[in-house]
């Protein structure tokens, strides 16, 4: 029964985003290359598309294949992703190469999260460690914030903040 309720959800979906996209039963299923019967079957949860009519269809619909796929039940929603990537792959105003290129930059930015704290957990695990004596002017730490806008600014190490640049 699992497979029926793929089926029927894909092509809920299908015909969420035609509509969404204002194209016509017939002519999505002319850019898709499928006859209208058999997609107005596949829209009614009738027939379950094949991963190669699944990607026409993504096509004619200008949304990525990976979604549909995904909706489908082909693919599974990658973990962790609140929803994100799939915002961006069903956005019917973002281009295939916007979405691949959003999609991009956003595991590159929870890829780097991963990685490194932040200098939020960074402040918060220096709190909890023990007390240390102040240190002095030469040694006080930077905050990465403050460097950030001083070379942004063009300001070198020293406080140089109320001689103009």
């Amino acid at each position: 029964m699992a497979g029926m309720a793929n089926m029927n959800s894909i092509g809920e979906y299908i015909r969420q985003q035609r509509e969404q996209a204002k194209i016509s039963l017939r002519q999505l299923a002319e850019q898709a290359g499928v006859s209208n019967p058999y997609l107005s079957q596949v829209e009614r949860g009738l027939r379950k598309p094949s991963a190669d009519i699944l990607q026409q269809i993504a096509k004619g619909l200008r949304i990525s294949a990976e979604a549909l796929y995904v909706q489908a039940g082909i693919l599974e929603d990658r973990p962790g992703d609140s929803g994100v990537r799939s915002a961006l792959l069903t956005d019917p105003q973002l281009t295939e190469r916007q979405k691949q290129v959003l999609i991009e930059i956003y595991e590159s930015f929870r890829k780097e999260s991963q990685k490194a704290p932040t200098a939020e957990v960074v402040a918060i695990m220096r709190d909890q460690s023990a007390p240390s004596p102040a240190p002095t002017p030469a040694s006080a730490p930077v905050d990465p914030v403050e460097a950030d806008v001083d070379a942004a600014a063009g300001r070198t190490g020293s406080d140089d903040r109320d001689e103009p640049v």
